[in-house]
């Protein structure tokens, strides 16, 4: 299983827990960041797929969907 698997399996866990029993403080704070690491793993990977995407615009130009779209949000906090 991979890391990110791993992560996945570890969030539904906590999720099923925290809908049966509820979490500790501990077990929330855990959540909190394996959320956090998930959701930037995906923004990354979608980032990168842009950079991989060219569009023909109606004037001729080519433009990359990675430098329109995913440079613009990368000084964000999370």
């Amino acid at each position: 299983m991979s890391a990110m698997e791993e992560r996945i399996r570890r969030i539904n866990e906590l999720y099923h827990k925290s809908q049966a029993e509820g979490l500790t403080e501990e077990e929330r704070r855990e959540q909190a960041q394996l959320r956090k690491e998930y959701i930037s793993n995906i923004r990354a990977n979608l980032v990168g797929q842009l950079a991989s995407i060219d569009v023909r615009n109606p004037d001729g130009t080519i433009e990359n969907l990675g430098e329109k779209y995913g440079q613009r949000h990368a000084d964000r906090p999370e």
